[in-house]
């Protein structure tokens, strides 16, 4: 595929079209080795539309080529008391396969970094799988850096 023409929108939760593309993009994500590797279950679907619509902090991102969405970035606004200033962390990042080493993740991210950048975010940060080597190239590709001091992500499940 040749250098692909892009163009960015924020999602609106309410917009049924946006809403049933960033459910497809999850699917894909779901399906992926770094998923799931199983579908996305359609009652699951409907919670996380339902679950995002009553977020206030939520900010989703998807891409497009031409009239096809290709990528999602599911984030959330938070706050940095050390720099007094918001937060957007990258909580869902994929790109539908066929439009993978095609310049959609590395233009996805630089529209999020630019946008964060206008708007007087402090940073955006987000977390990678271990063994997820290809999303790391990409993220340091687009000027994620490994913390300092190192991080780590910690869950408690319930």
């Amino acid at each position: 595929m040749d250098r692909l023409d892009y163009s960015m929108e924020i999602i609106d939760v309410n917009d049924k079209k946006q809403t049933d593309a960033l459910l497809s993009l999850m699917n894909d994500y779901m399906l992926d080795d770094m998923g799931l590797n199983a579908e996305l279950p359609e009652e699951l679907g409907a919670k996380i539309v339902k679950g995002l619509q009553h977020q206030n902090n939520y900010m989703g991102f998807l891409l497009k080529e031409g009239i096809r969405y290709v990528a999602l970035a599911n984030c959330f606004i938070g706050f940095s008391t050390f720099k007094a200033k918001q937060v957007l962390n990258i909580h869902d990042f994929v790109v539908t396969p066929d439009y993978r080493r095609n310049g959609a993740g590395y233009t996805l991210l630089s529209n999020i970094n630019d946008y964060c950048k206008q708007n007087n975010y402090g940073k955006v940060t987000l977390e990678v799988r271990k063994d997820n080597e290809k999303a790391m190239k990409l993220y340091l590709k687009s000027g994620f850096k490994d913390c300092n001091p190192r991080m780590y992500f910690w869950e408690n499940i319930f």
